[in-house]
C-alpha cells in the first residue's frame, strides 16, 4: 500500500542526526517542505528547498539511503558519507548517492539554487522484499555523487509515482521499488559502472559573466544566441557547456533564477504579484503563477501567505 504524508523538515540538528533518526534531518528545520510516500520496504522522501540561506543535513539509521539530486548547486559547503573522503563538489544536479545502513551522513551548504531532491529510504528487511535478493546480507560500499543512467530512471520514475493513489498505479511503484534494489544489487557487484562527475564546461570567467548578465536581465528576453556571444562559444558548444556547468540547461537555469527573485520579492506585501510578474518579464500573471507553482508547489499568493 502506498502512504502519502506532509512533514516539516525535522528539529534536530544535522550534527547529531543519531542511529534514531529515521529521516534526513535539516537545520534550521523550516527549510525545507517534504513529501512522504511509503511502498513497501520503500518510503520516499521528496525534498524541496524553500529559501536561499546556508543549512545542515544528516542521517544515520538501519536503512539504506539513496540520495537523487535533482537540482543543486552550492556556493560552499561539504558533504560526508562514512568511509569516503569529503566532498566540496559545487554542481550537484542529476547527482546519485548512496549511504549504506548504520553509515553516517552529513553535510551543509550555502545554497546558489533552491535544492530539490529525493531521498529513498530502503529498510532491508522490509515487507515485500524478495528473499532471493539476499538484501539483507549484502555488504553494500557508499558512494557520493556519481551519475549511473538506469538506477537514475528508475529513481525518477518511482519518485513519480508519489502523486498516484490507484491500485493498479501502487503496484507499478511496487514493482519499481524491487527494479530499484536490482540496480542497486548490480551496481554493488560491478555489473554496471557509475559515470564520474564530469569536469570541464565553461571557465570560470565565463560562468562568472553568464551569471552576472542573467541576473541584470532577468526582466528581459535572453537568447542562445546572446549567451553564446557573451562566452565566446557556438550556440551547440554553449547549450552543452552550459548544461555541464550550471547542472541545469541555460532556459531552465534562468527560470530558476527569476523564481529565486520572485520570492524574495513575494516578501514585500507593498508589491502586486501582478507587479512582480512584470518585473521579472511574463506578459500574463497566469504564465507567472504556472511558473512559480511547478518551481516551489505554491501559487504567489499562498507563498505570500506563508510567509
Amino acid at each position: 500500500m502506498s502512504e502519502l504524508a506532509l512533514v516539516p523538515g525535522g528539529a534536530t540538528s544535522a550534527a547529531d542526526a543519531g542511529p534514531a533518526s529515521s529521516l534526513v534531518r535539516f537545520t534550521p528545520s523550516d527549510i525545507a517542505r517534504r513529501q512522504l510516500t511509503r511502498w513497501n520496504a520503500i518510503q520516499a522522501d521528496a525534498v524541496e528547498v524553500l529559501r536561499r540561506e546556508p543549512f545542515e543535513y544528516g542521517f544515520r539509521a538501519p536503512r539504506h539511503l539513496l540520495i537523487m539530486c535533482e537540482r543543486g548547486e552550492r556556493d560552499d559547503g561539504e558533504t560526508l558519507v562514512e568511509g569516503l573522503p569529503r566532498s566540496t563538489l559545487r554542481k550537484l544536479s542529476r547527482k546519485l548517492s548512496f549511504v549504506p545502513a548504520g553509515h553516517r551522513y552529513f553535510g551543509w551548504q550555502k545554497p546558489r539554487a533552491l535544492t530539490r531532491v529525493t531521498y529513498f529510504y530502503i529498510d532491508p528487511r522490509g515487507p515485500g522484499m524478495d528473499p532471493g535478493l539476499n538484501f539483507a546480507e549484502t555488504e553494500f560500499k557508499p558512494r557520493l555523487y556519481f551519475f549511473e543512467s538506469d538506477l537514475w530512471e528508475t529513481a525518477q520514475k518511482l519518485n513519480a509515482q508519489a502523486q498516484s493513489s490507484t491500485s493498479y498505479q501502487r503496484q507499478y511503484a511496487e514493482l519499481l521499488g524491487l527494479l530499484l534494489m536490482h540496480e542497486l544489487l548490480r551496481l554493488n557487484n560491478g555489473a554496471v559502472a557509475a559515470e564520474p562527475c564530469l569536469r570541464g564546461g565553461l571557465a570560470g570567467w565565463q560562468r562568472k559573466r553568464l551569471a552576472q548578465y542573467m541576473q541584470e536581465h532577468l526582466s528581459e528576453e535572453i537568447t542562445l544566441a546572446t549567451l553564446g556571444e557573451i562566452a565566446g562559444l557556438s550556440q551547440f558548444h554553449f547549450v552543452r557547456a552550459f548544461k555541464q556547468s550550471f547542472g541545469l540547461p541555460p532556459h531552465r537555469y534562468l527560470s530558476s533564477l527569476r523564481m529565486e527573485k520572485a520570492t524574495s520579492l513575494l516578501a514585500d506585501p507593498a508589491t502586486s504579484v501582478t507587479q512582480i510578474a512584470f518585473n521579472l518579464g511574463f506578459s500574463e500573471t497566469s504564465s507567472f503563477t504556472s511558473a512559480f507553482r511547478k518551481h516551489t508547489g505554491l501559487t504567489p499568493t499562498a507563498y505570500r501567505r506563508s510567509l
